[in-house]
């Protein structure tokens, strides 16, 4: 055990920063550098796949903050299902470790790695020999195989790439390489779906006489050509991203604010603050990944001849289960006149569906992960802090806790539910999913910066951040 534990306490890792305290324009630099790293890794293809093999992927693409079809496929899910292991594995006490020790800190960050290289392999060779990334279907049966472990190796590569490039963002950039992956990834679907100049097939859309993707340049070109129908679809894309965006971040300042105090030092204390959206992202994005694995497993069923969810026309669902769960265009129907009491059914099915999901893994997140009132009544106590006016007792804190955690589990869990399946039937220019994460990523750096780095940024930015 003892040398398993020094194995895991040892692997490889990138040097910390000899100082304590980074400043604004190095974290910067290091910040922007990954970035550009992620978007170049995301240009790279990987060699010998089928071009028509990543279509499928589409929904989870944002989700896991990956560029479906390049080295980089995989993107964050293997890092965020060993955290989600271990969270749970931690947080229920299955798995007893002294996180406040310095040696305990290094094992759980060794175990955390080697379960995320163990899920890079596993879902390397999953993708590949399911089906989901299949080589190019010219090759002759002898060189199939042999392919399909060039693409796992790809696969491999850039998932470990992925893993030291997210370690880099946490020790010398902002935040985690994992939140930033992901709201650049929904932040580059946006600016492609305003602003792209080109049309569907990449080549550029002025003079062609095709649409182009920018939903910007469809609106002008609408109101040039008088396309009443194009003009008020592009429209209310527009309208409806950015409705949901500013919704986003009014949800997210939200805040209950406990007061607290010192025991032993009189007027002294603090406000402990509960978010309204008090488990953050978490659910939608559990419940986001749900649909669209059972959307995967749909489509690897139909293949294998054997459609028990649905059947797929193209992209699109045809029929079965996953029509249902995938968003009718309430605004493109009506504006086309095709729109049904069908389509409004299917929206309260998607929405319900959304809403529960959300509130069921937002209470199966709060007990799991340390956030019920238990918990953050310890951790209160342990601070050595009390509601004043209030005995001094972990079990009346506890009950007063959950007068507001109870209530801010359900209505947040509503809330970011209510706001991804509306963004996703209203035809925002990307799914709400996507919207409700960078919203909720780039508030937390701005929040992160704002209190690190206030007084050593540049007085242009310092005025901005304020």
């Amino acid at each position: 055990m003892s040398f398993i534990k020094n194995i895991l306490m040892n692997l490889p890792e990138v040097k910390p920063p000899e100082q304590k305290k980074l400043p604004f324009n190095t974290k910067l630099k290091w910040t922007i550098t990954i970035l550009l790293a992620f978007f170049v890794l995301g240009l790279i293809p990987l060699f010998g796949l089928d071009p028509n093999s990543q279509f499928q992927f589409e929904q989870l693409a944002l989700i896991l903050g990956a560029k479906f079809g390049s080295i980089i496929s995989l993107g964050i899910g293997p890092i965020v299902t060993a955290s989600i292991v271990l969270q749970l594995l931690t947080g229920s006490g299955i798995l007893k470790l002294d996180l406040n020790s310095h040696d305990g800190k290094r094992f759980f960050q060794g175990l955390q790695k080697t379960l995320a290289i163990f899920f890079i392999i596993f879902e390397a060779f999953i993708y590949v020999f399911m089906g989901g990334f299949a080589p190019t279907a010219t090759l002759m049966p002898s060189q199939f195989f042999s392919m399909q472990l060039i693409l796992v190796f790809q696969l491999f590569l850039g998932g470990i790439l992925i893993l030291f490039m997210d370690e880099v963002i946490s020790k010398y950039g902002f935040g985690s390489g994992i939140s930033l992956f992901i709201a650049a990834g929904v932040s580059e679907a946006i600016f492609i779906r305003a602003l792209s100049p080109l049309t569907a097939a990449g080549t550029l859309a002025f003079g062609s006489g095709q649409a182009p993707v920018g939903k910007v340049w469809i609106l002008l070109r609408s109101i040039a050509g008088g396309n009443i129908n194009e003009l008020l679809k592009s429209f209310f894309s527009i309208f409806f991203t950015i409705a949901i965006f500013l919704m986003a971040v009014y949800a997210q300042a939200m805040k209950v604010e406990i007061p607290l105090s010192f025991g032993r030092v009189r007027g002294y204390g603090i406000r402990w603050p509960l978010k309204f959206i008090y488990t953050s992202n978490i659910p939608v994005i559990l419940i986001a990944a749900l649909l669209a694995n059972v959307q995967l497993w749909a489509r690897l069923l139909e293949s294998w001849g054997r459609p028990w969810l649905g059947t797929f026309s193209g992209n699109i669902p045809a029929t079965g289960f996953v029509t249902w769960i995938n968003p009718p265009q309430l605004i493109e129907n009506l504006i086309n006149g095709i729109f049904t009491s069908l389509d409004v059914f299917h929206a309260a099915v998607y929405i319900t569906f959304f809403i529960i999901g959300c509130i069921v893994f937002s209470f199966f997140w709060v007990q799991t992960a340390g956030m019920d009132a238990r918990s953050q009544a310890k951790q209160i106590m342990s601070s050595g802090l009390q509601i004043p006016g209030f005995r001094r007792d972990e079990r009346v804190l506890e009950r007063i806790l959950k007068r507001y955690i109870t209530p801010l589990t359900v209505m947040g869990a509503v809330a970011v539910g209510l706001l991804a399946a509306s963004a996703d039937l209203l035809g925002a220019l990307t799914s709400g999913t996507g919207i409700l994460l960078a919203v909720m990523i780039i508030y937390n750096l701005y929040e992160e910066i704002a209190q690190q780095h206030m007084m050593d940024m540049h007085p242009s930015l310092r005025r901005m951040i304020k």
